[in-house]
């Protein structure tokens, strides 16, 4: 059986004094969309950070295809295949569109291969190429937001991270931005996002995770977990 994409076993991570994650462990197969649920401030970011390199993890490991990366900083972690796409884009404005992508293919591997994957980031966001020589300020929200995974997928991602992606959004940019996610699946990227979109992200994840106060809880197929009686009635009011 190959090494899964992402795996961490037993993870612990927090601020201080502070513990935020209690032995988080979770996987993130080959080719898979895998969903993280929870509501806010049981953990999602933290683990992402910690995955990341920007919060050092306090115990357990975090292994990339079967490589350890925990003690990694976090511009290693980004060299060894593992990006993310973190919650509000964080994008230069004032910047032209293109120039926003560019800046994501800074390690060498991307940079080599930044014109091929410019292309594929413009096949999977159109909207990117027919306004690449305006300012990223310019573009909607929903825009903007498939700027930032576009950027994303400049460092040639061997796996991707995505938070709260849909945040803020209107419906039909959600129905966009999630059409451009899976696609990206086609490129052979493994997925791991945060959304709390619970209903349409589960309805395109392979499996997902419930985090509560900074332990899994629930874990299961997209379909098995918009089933469970207990994600209806705390996540999905019903």
């Amino acid at each position: 059986m190959s090494q899964p994409a992402l795996e961490t076993v037993d993870l612990h991570a927090g601020y201080g004094d502070v513990r935020v994650l209690n032995g988080v462990s979770l996987t993130v197969g080959r080719g898979e969309i895998v969903a993280l649920i929870g509501a806010n401030g049981v953990g999602k970011t933290t683990l992402l950070r910690t995955v990341s390199g920007l919060v050092r993890a306090k115990g357990g490991t975090i292994s990339l295809f079967g490589e350890r990366i925990e003690a990694l900083p976090p511009h290693d972690v980004t060299a060894a295949g593992f990006v993310q796409s973190p919650e509000g884009k964080q994008l230069f404005l004032n910047m032209l569109i293109e120039e926003n992508l560019l800046v994501g293919a800074h390690n060498r591997r991307a940079y080599e291969r930044r014109k091929q994957t410019l292309e594929e980031v413009y096949e999977l966001f159109p909207i990117l190429a027919e306004r690449r020589t305006k300012l990223a300020g310019t573009l909607s929200g929903g825009q903007q937001q498939m700027l930032a995974v576009g950027r994303a997928l400049m460092a040639r991602p061997r796996a991707l991270a995505l938070d709260e992606p849909s945040l803020g959004l209107a419906p039909i940019m959600v129905d966009r931005l999630f059409e451009g996610i899976r696609k990206i699946r086609q490129l052979d990227i493994p997925i791991f996002i945060i959304e709390q979109n619970v209903f349409q992200v589960l309805n395109m994840a392979d499996r997902g995770y419930v985090l509560e106060q900074g332990r899994v809880t629930l874990t299961g197929t997209g379909k098995e977990l918009l089933e469970n009686q207990h994600l209806k009635s705390t996540y999905l009011g019903l």
